[in-house]
């Protein structure tokens, strides 16, 4: 892309849309300027244009999002297929098993839920489509990490933040490499308590019919049910069914449109 093809402004809007999160639903002008590494004057900016517009509330001190900033992400689920492709299989799934069953695609260092199916709730945090976690330490992101080639999984690990979430959090990206090719070679992934405790996944990757790996799904349990090491023998062949069964209707992405086709 060229340089003048870049606008700063937009990027500078995003930077801050992105800032607010679970933790900080809230924030002051100072917050999101450290948060966003913008100087004051460009983050008020930014602020009183998405307030203008009506993506974000000002109370006199503080600032946040308001349900339209919704329709950004609505654009993405509305305008490719995955998320309807996958939610019946992830419902069907969660039925069977009896417990809760995800989508999500890579999404620069962290995964992005695309689809959810809960039978109970397994993390502190409430995962619904558009929740982000950190790719290296879940299993879904295991399984993406795993599908690319070694040197881009390496760039992308140098980018994350490898801290421990657990004490049986892998922190190292030796480790986590290791970890990535051992799931290349099974083609799964089961991670035990590293992003929580009492909590346990397993995940496959979901490929088109090219071959290549656009998404993966997962099935999460708490530990104190399902040990980790029960994962594969309990939900393996279940999900398997279903990675064959979506194979087929998961077309490559058309390069005109940039988009998952169908």
């Amino acid at each position: 892309m060229k340089q003048t093809d870049f606008v700063g402004g937009f990027a500078k809007g995003l930077q801050v849309i992105e800032a607010f999160d679970a933790a900080s639903p809230q924030m002051t002008i100072t917050r999101l300027s450290e948060a966003t590494g913008l100087d004051r004057a460009t983050t008020r900016r930014c602020l009183l244009t998405l307030v203008e517009l009506g993506y974000a509330r000002h109370d006199g001190k503080h600032f946040e999002l308001t349900p339209k900033i919704l329709r950004l992400g609505h654009a993405y689920l509305a305008a490719t297929p995955l998320p309807r492709l996958i939610q019946p299989h992830l419902d069907a799934l969660s039925e069977e098993v009896r417990q809760s069953a995800s989508a999500s695609v890579l999404e620069g260092t962290e995964i992005l839920y695309i689809a959810r199916a809960a039978q109970k709730r397994v993390m502190s945090i409430n995962l619904t489509p558009g929740s982000r976690l950190p790719a290296w330490c879940a299993s879904m992101g295991r399984v993406l990490l795993a599908s690319l080639p070694e040197a881009e999984a390496h760039a992308l690990l140098q980018r994350s933040q490898l801290q421990p979430f657990t004490p049986f959090t892998l922190t190292t990206e030796e480790a986590v490499m290791a970890e990535c090719r051992r799931v290349r070679e099974q083609g799964y992934a089961v991670v035990d308590q590293e992003l929580e405790l009492g909590l346990c996944s397993i995940a496959v990757p979901l490929a088109d019919i090219s071959g290549r790996v656009v998404a993966a799904l997962n099935i999460g349990a708490s530990a104190a049910q399902v040990a980790a090491a029960e994962m594969p023998g309990l939900y393996l062949p279940t999900m398997r069914r279903i990675q064959a069964a979506l194979r087929p209707l998961l077309r490559p992405a058309d390069p005109r449109a940039g988009i998952q086709g169908v």
